[in-house]
């Protein structure tokens, strides 16, 4: 895992979390490390298990130099479509940072310049770049969170363990029960295996 890049002092890693949903918002991340610092275990979200994620989300948060999460709704998803929306989230998050970073790694291989802040794009950035896997775990930490939150009110769709991605249980559900005001309108329901 990279914790430097080309020799920029102040590197603010960015990700999202949700974007294959068929629920919720979607969430971004973006996090400054300090370069004195090597967090052990540190990994994309994905590659973790929820256990794992939940450590390192302490360990990120007490250490960061400056983090901040931004979501962007599931209505304004099925306005702008989902890429331009975690876009937006990433956004977002990087306006709440206090920190000015020198430069943007951004998960992935499409982004908009935010203001004058240079970026890049790093395809599989989450498992190559320590401040973009520390973005991915906060956002998918958060989002997990709020997804078994929303649960509650929606207890037939299983999103306390689907997170809204479309599992058969899922599937079955929104073909039973329809479409809740939190699901995605122009996302695509898949066919049942």
């Amino acid at each position: 895992m990279k914790y430097k890049y080309n020799g920029y002092n102040l590197i603010a890693g960015c990700d999202e979390a949700g974007r294959g949903c068929l629920a919720g918002p979607v969430v971004a991340a973006a996090v400054v490390l300090p370069d004195n610092i090597e967090i052990e275990g540190i990994n994309d979200s994905k590659k973790l298990t929820p256990l794992q994620r939940l450590k390192l989300r302490d360990v990120i948060i007490n250490t960061a130099l400056d983090y901040a999460i931004a979501l962007v709704d599931n209505d304004v998803i099925d306005e702008i479509n989902i890429l331009n929306a975690s876009i937006l989230a990433m956004h977002k998050s990087i306006e709440q940072l206090k920190t000015k970073p020198d430069i943007l790694l951004i998960d992935g291989n499409r982004f908009k310049q935010y203001k004058d802040i240079p970026h890049e794009c790093v395809i599989k950035g989450d498992s190559k770049y320590a401040q973009i896997a520390a973005a991915s775990i906060l956002a998918k930490t958060y989002r997990d969170e709020l997804m078994t939150k929303l649960s509650a009110q929606y207890p037939h769709y299983g999103w306390n363990n689907n997170k809204g991605y479309p599992t058969q249980k899922h599937v079955k559900a929104i073909l039973s029960n329809g479409l809740t005001p939190l699901h995605r309108k122009t996302f695509s329901i898949p066919k049942l295996k």
